[in-house]
């Protein structure tokens, strides 16, 4: 995740976001806590804009059940809980129980802890454990680059006909164009997207908010 949307100046990022849905104080404290307490991981949380555009995205969607692969401190989770009705429901996994005990605190302080189960361990192990049917309307992937194929092809089957996806960190900050650039992470990346445009199952459109959104349709 990012802080910023690339590619534009701090001035004009801020003009976007002052004419965004607003942040409130309990996204700005949240987002202040963050980096005070894991400097080092701050950019792992979405910014302001793609929050508000993941919590109206939600809201048109019409989505009941979403699960999210990545939950950091708490930030997006708010975000898309938000945007489900009241008897809605987010699957959020994550692996640190460091990270989300912050989110916790941020959730019941946003009201919307009753919404959102928390599932600590490998994502990858959640997923396979559910059951294999159609069952979210919306997910939102943002965790490891390495492993996006793998929750790619364990998400598919188990969204809804219409049901969104979400790909974070799709343009990996520019550095999937760079040749020069082999990291793991970078051509996981890669290989995500080349994935994408080949699947048959969706029509998906990369956006260049944040470090790269990409949305995906479940046909």
């Amino acid at each position: 995740m990012t802080r910023t949307t690339e590619g534009i100046s701090p001035q004009l990022h801020a003009y976007v976001v002052d004419h965004s849905l607003p942040v409130d104080p309990v996204l700005a404290d949240l987002a202040e806590e963050t980096a005070r307490l894991f400097p080092d991981h701050q950019g792992m949380q979405i910014g302001p804009e793609q929050g508000a555009f993941t919590t109206l995205l939600t809201q048109l969607s019409g989505a009941r059940n979403a699960v999210e692969i990545g939950t950091f401190t708490g930030y997006s989770a708010i975000c898309f809980a938000r945007g489900l009705p009241e008897d809605g429901t987010l699957l959020a996994l994550d692996v640190s129980e460091e990270w989300t005990s912050v989110a916790r605190r941020y959730w019941e302080r946003a009201g919307v802890a009753d919404r959102i189960t928390l599932r600590i361990g490998p994502a990858l192990d959640s997923l396979r454990a559910l059951p294999g049917e159609p069952q979210f309307d919306l997910a939102f992937l943002d965790a490891d680059k390495t492993g996006y194929l793998d929750y790619w092809e364990e998400l598919v089957p188990r969204m809804r006909p219409g049901g969104l996806l979400l790909a974070d960190n799709t343009l990996s900050h520019g550095r999937v164009v760079d040749p020069a650039e082999d990291s793991p992470s970078v051509q996981g990346i890669r290989d995500f997207n080349d994935r994408l445009v080949a699947d048959d199952r969706v029509t998906q459109v990369l956006l260049p908010i944040g470090d790269g959104l990409t949305l995906a349709r479940r046909l």
